[in-house]
């Protein structure tokens, strides 16, 4: 591959979101990862975790598993179900399928008939919708050729392969990218578009799979068909739900080898989230998630708690392979560290931008799952790792 020349045009300047500080981001080599001098990581939102009133995520157990194997089986069987409990059809929002397992449904509910469902046997767990929310916080750059964190992990020719990211979209129009919007879809109640409104998808996006052409940067898995399953508004806001609901789309779209790359978590633990992402990856579907940025043992959060073959949950290390200072950690749940600390990519309208946080991590680890699949190796370990035994740092 050869190296990308410098864009000529060169923006520049500071756009702060919530739930981030603004602070001193002179410098792009990405070498100190101290978050209160130089970096403003993507935090989760002061929003993230709010219960959603009387809106439930009902999964089906494992007898009902030949039953709806399909979103249209499901979604008869759950109307089936609500009928025999006197629950009106206007209840029930979305159904959906889990991997090869039993899926589920989401319906707004009183607490009669939540609990009449709770008796039902066919069901084997009910969580109710919560937000999960990130802020943002970047900086707008001018791009350079085979960035720092790319030259870490290595690159190579991600053609005719697939990335499916659950964010906040992607720009669809951004030259920079192989952007995929026929098999792209939305999960937000009111919007039709997966086109990103935030820039924290662009960034992953960007990370994973931008072009090896004459501009910009260059992704981990250049050329890849970078698919947008929305879920998170231009607030980067969304819900649990929505988040299984394009897990259910990819069990029904993707295929053996595909990668998702889930750049989000919750503020807390979600079995029916673990159960979906291990059911997905089942498929044969490879899966990377963010560990999060909450300096806390990453077992504590959904999704990157989530264990099964074919799931890589992923710390992050900044230019100087430290562990970077707001990075989860465990050996338990985490798989790999990789660049997590100003890293460099893709942004809204053509632009490229700086962000940090374990967000940024995931989606180099996604590149290499689409490049080598199960057989990523390590190239060095995590510094000064918090939990004792060093992150051993993902590489192609």
């Amino acid at each position: 591959m050869h190296t990308k020349s410098i864009i000529a045009t060169i923006v520049s300047g500071l756009v702060v979101l919530a739930a981030c500080r603004k602070n001193d981001m002179s410098s792009s080599s990405g070498g100190n990862n101290d978050v209160s001098t130089n970096n403003c990581v993507v935090q989760q939102s002061a929003e993230n975790g709010r219960l959603i009133p009387d809106q439930y995520i009902i999964a089906y157990n494992s007898s009902t598993e030949g039953e709806i194997t399909t979103t249209a089986r499901t979604f008869s069987f759950t109307s089936t179900l609500l009928q025999r409990h006197n629950i009106s059809s206007t209840a029930l929002r979305q159904a959906f399928t889990s991997g090869g397992a039993a899926g589920g449904f989401i319906a707004r509910l009183s607490s009669s008939e939540l609990q009449r469902l709770r008796q039902d046997a066919s069901i084997s767990n009910i969580e109710q919708d919560r937000i999960v929310a990130y802020g943002a916080c970047f900086q707008v750059v001018e791009p350079k050729s085979i960035t720092w964190n790319v030259a870490r992990v290595g690159y190579g020719d991600g053609t005719g392969k697939t990335a499916w990211i659950i964010d906040s979209g992607i720009d669809f129009t951004h030259p920079d990218l192989n952007a995929d919007s026929a098999r792209s879809k939305s999960f937000i109640n009111g919007l039709t578009s997966a086109r990103d409104e935030n820039g924290h998808g662009t960034h992953v996006a960007g990370i994973i799979g931008a072009k090896n052409n004459s501009i910009g940067v260059l992704g981990v898995a250049s050329g890849a068909s970078l698919v947008a399953l929305r879920v998170f508004d231009k607030d980067g806001k969304g819900t649990l739900g929505s988040i299984i609901q394009a897990l259910s789309y990819v069990n029904a779209n993707a295929k053996a080898g595909d990668v998702v790359n889930m750049s989000l978590g919750e503020d807390t633990v979600s079995a029916i989230l673990d159960q979906a992402v291990q059911n997905t990856a089942s498929k044969g579907i490879y899966i990377a998630i963010a560990a999060g940025n909450d300096h806390k043992a990453a077992s504590l959060f959904s999704p990157g708690r989530a264990n099964a073959k074919n799931i890589y949950t992923v710390s992050a290390v900044d230019s100087l392979d430290n562990f970077a200072s707001f990075s989860n950690f465990g050996n338990d749940v985490v798989d790999f560290a990789a660049p997590g600390v100003r890293i460099p990519s893709t942004y809204l309208n053509g632009k490229y931008a700086i962000f940090s946080g374990t967000s940024m991590a995931a989606p180099h680890v996604a590149g290499l799952l689409l490049l080598k699949g199960n057989n990523i190796v390590a190239n060095g370990t995590a510094k000064n790792d918090p939990d004792g035994t060093p992150d051993p740092i993902a590489h192609k």
